[in-house]
């Protein structure tokens, strides 16, 4: 199997990105897929999300810039088969220094490009920051798909659409053509309110097979984990949201 790399991104923050992007790696981890999870956001709430703390010039803002190898950043985590090049704070000066660069939208996939010829992994897993800037340009540039979670309400539903015009966009740029979208997963997911069952039955209207089966409910136990450094199969591994999460793992 090829590296496949994904970017997990919405531009609407709260809607469970980071808790998916973390609790998705580590259960293809433990399906023995070999996973990287890249934090590119500066916020670095999966990288404390999986217990490492920030720690200067360990991000990939260096690597962004042409000055020290991607590969270099990589750490182990507390699980087999998963590792994390992690986030700090001086990434949030990258999305002006990578403006000045020459091939500014392609500076992550340059990055990238030696992990992933070196078919080390399975998933590359990109955590994106809550916007559209070039940070998440830069993603989506080096992605082969876009994974886009969804929080279930309405509000997030003006939010999907731009993110599914947004690969078009991409494509038609020539950014990279061969962008896909790799599936929309619901979460925050009530089953006992009409709202979270109206939300879905309206996005698999409008998207069909794009979106995962399985939803993400909403739990105290996926919200307490990050807190505790650990991603929810090591938190609760028994809980309804490891149960889900496995599942879209499976998917």
């Amino acid at each position: 199997m090829k590296t496949r790399v994904v970017a997990i991104a919405n531009q609407k923050g709260g809607v469970g990105k980071t808790t998916t992007t973390v609790n998705l790696a580590a259960c293809l981890s433990e399906c023995r897929k070999r996973v990287l999870l890249l934090d590119l956001d500066p916020q670095a709430n999966a990288s404390s999300g999986l217990g490492l703390e920030r720690v200067d010039g360990s991000s990939i803002y260096e690597a962004l810039l042409g000055e020290t190898p991607a590969a270099d950043k990589i750490r182990r985590t507390v699980l087999d088969r998963l590792d994390i090049i992690p986030s700090e704070m001086d990434l949030c000066g990258a999305e002006i220094d990578i403006a000045r660069l020459d091939r500014h939208l392609f500076r992550l996939r340059d990055a990238l490009a030696p992990i992933v010829a070196a078919d080390t992994y399975d998933y590359i897993l990109i955590d994106c920051p809550p916007s559209l800037g070039i940070l998440t340009m830069n993603a989506l540039a080096a992605a082969h798909t876009l994974f886009i979670p969804m929080q279930c309400e309405y509000y997030a539903l003006e939010g999907l659409s731009l993110m599914t015009g947004l690969i078009q966009k991409v494509r038609d740029s020539g950014a990279n053509p061969g962008l896909a979208l790799e599936g929309i997963l619901m979460t925050m997911f009530d089953a006992r309110t009409n709202l979270s069952q109206q939300v879905v039955r309206e996005v698999k209207t409008h998207f069909a097979d794009a979106v995962f089966d399985t939803a993400i409910p909403r739990s105290v136990r996926l919200s307490e984990a990050p807190s505790f450094g650990q991603p929810i199969i090591l938190y609760d591994g028994q809980c309804p949201g490891a149960k889900a999460y496995r599942q879209t793992a499976r998917e």
